[in-house]
């Protein structure tokens, strides 16, 4: 498998947009008229995973439905139709003694995906891998396994209906954890690793790999209600936050709520968080508007719960805000709602987050999302790729350098 990819890599590298956007469409077309086949395998998954007893979150990550197909193929479609970051010119110069110089973009080669439970993930990894020219080997959790085997199947068959090799898109078609120990130490044929998944997953991929890394390891997202936000829209932004998908790294962990505004609208909003089936577990004086909470401990501000648990603390400021932030969050995205200009100015200049809100849900931060038609991971580092990584994330460059006989002195 390895020397199938290494060498459709090179085969990749060369394809005309033409040719991969065809590709990409027919996969599209391929995940709705296989969408039986697919969904059969989910439900292996699925049956599976409720015998191992894996939670709610897991579950919800794991399901595949007609809706969600439909998404996945809209998805592929938006990445076909991107413009390809391939032999961009990212700049040219002329040096005095005569020489060219551009710096054109390039794909990176081999790339690695590491990921648990989450189907989609996969058609978006290949989806963009492919896009931006590079070859890509997917090694989903074993509770996915079916539903991975027959979503990476559609875009094998999408490749050999053109005539490429299917070492573009691989599956890693076993669940032994040594296959994964294996491929973090080739790094003389894999160029790239971005695990996608809870924790301890990218903690073990980080320690254990020789190759590079991108990564995020926790989504300690804050959501952070000013003096001078409009409640009705903080209201909205709360709930979308915490509750449209809580098992997801860009859901909210803990919102933060202004002294001057906590009467007005901790009531309310722990309204609407119960009727969501929400825990709410609130600071001492967040407790005096929110009589249903659990006292909130030490450790639940920090905390990644990935589940319908929300920490809530009352700040006397925004700087105590933004000091809070910076302390218990872990880099990923981070909201503040507000009407005052300055206000928001001085949180998105001082939150050193990948994403910074203002007045939107953390829900937001998403490579569908800012229009790169899919992500590939969301990456927490400040090196290469930050944030929702689209195609440019998975590129480099090269120099090409044009003389005409020129010899250094």
């Amino acid at each position: 498998m390895l020397a199938a990819a290494k060498t459709a890599s090179v085969a990749a590298a060369q394809l005309s947009p033409a040719e991969k956007s065809k590709v990409l469409m027919d996969a599209a077309k391929g995940l709705e008229s296989n969408a039986s086949a697919i969904l059969a395998a989910n439900r292996k998954d699925l049956a599976q995973a409720r015998k191992d007893g894996l939670n709610a979150a897991m579950i919800d990550r794991l399901t595949l439905n007609p809706k969600r197909l439909r998404e996945m193929a809209a998805g592929v479609r938006a990445v076909a139709k991107l413009e390809d970051p391939i032999g961009r010119v990212l700049s040219r110069w002329k040096r005095p003694n005569g020489l060219k110089i551009s710096k054109v973009t390039v794909p990176l080669g081999v790339i690695l995906i590491i990921f648990e439970s989450r189907p989609n993930v996969t058609v978006e990894c290949a989806a963009l891998c492919f896009k931006s020219g590079n070859a890509v080997i997917l090694r989903g959790g074993r509770e996915a396994f079916h539903s991975n085997r027959a979503l990476v199947e559609v875009f094998q068959r999408a490749l050999k209906r053109r005539r490429l090799s299917a070492g573009c898109i691989n599956f890693v078609a076993t669940t032994d954890r040594a296959a994964v120990d294996f491929l973090l130490k080739r790094e003389q044929d894999i160029h790239l690793v971005i695990p996608r998944g809870g924790e301890a997953l990218i903690r073990k991929v980080v320690r254990t790999s020789r190759i590079p890394v991108i990564k995020h390891y926790q989504g300690i997202c804050h959501v952070y209600i000013d003096k001078k936000a409009d409640l009705n829209k903080a209201l909205a932004i709360t709930c979308n936050a915490k509750l449209q998908r809580p098992g997801v790294c860009n859901a909210m962990e803990t919102l933060l709520v202004h002294q001057d505004v906590a009467r007005r609208f901790l009531p309310k909003a722990g309204e609407a968080l119960q009727e969501g089936g929400c825990e709410v577990r609130a600071d001492e004086i967040a407790r005096r508007y929110l009589p249903f909470a659990r006292a909130a401990q030490a450790s639940d501000f920090g905390h990644e719960f990935l589940d319908r648990i929300l920490a809530v603390k009352v700040v006397p400021d925004l700087d105590s805000a933004i000091a809070h932030i910076q302390k218990f969050g872990s880099a990923h995205t981070d909201a503040i709602v507000t009407r005052d200009k300055r206000a928001a100015r001085s949180f998105t200049e001082k939150v050193d987050s990948a994403s910074v809100m203002v007045n939107a849900s953390t829900r937001f931060s998403d490579g569908f999302q800012f229009g790169f038609g899919a992500e590939i991971g969301i990456s927490t580092d400040k090196i290469h790729a930050r944030g929702p990584m689209g195609l440019e994330g998975l590129t480099s460059y090269k120099y090409v350098v044009e003389g005409n006989g020129q010899i250094r002195e």
